[in-house]
């Protein structure tokens, strides 16, 4: 009997990052890749780079910006439950997400809506007032 090791199951990034939930679909996780919105070890990568257990991945998705590490490989997508055994994702990471979200809920909170046009209500508002003091 020969006891040899399974060999290491290869996974393309594009793929893992569909399978893991990042994307959609693989072709907007490409586009992202190729955009340099996902880095390996701090490097840009090509989608067709095969991702390794224990690598350290950088997504960034619109505002937010996740740090993880790969624990699992998987090329085919699953319920979310599943994916997220596939990575852990940074404490910092987790950090820095939240304190960015509140900044921009701040941000938001002090725009004033005078920058509008009125709505319909506040339009006939406004004539009522004018007609009751002319």
């Amino acid at each position: 009997m020969n006891n040899t090791a399974p060999p290491q199951q290869k996974v393309r990034i594009d793929k893992w990052l569909w399978a893991a939930r990042f994307f959609k679909t693989r072709a907007l996780a490409k586009a992202a890749i190729e955009g340099g919105k996902v880095h390996i070890n701090g490097q840009r990568t090509k989608p067709s780079k095969e991702v390794a257990l224990g690598e350290i991945l950088c997504v960034r998705q619109g505002w937010d910006e996740k740090t993880v590490v790969v624990d699992k490989l998987s090329d085919q997508r699953r319920g979310a439950t599943e994916a997220e055994t596939l990575y852990t994702e940074t404490p910092e990471s987790i950090e820095q997400r939240q304190k960015y979200a509140a900044e921009r809920k701040a941000s938001n909170s002090s725009i004033s809506s005078h920058d509008r046009r009125p709505t319909k209500k506040q339009r006939r508002q406004i004539h009522r007032f004018k007609e009751e003091n002319q």
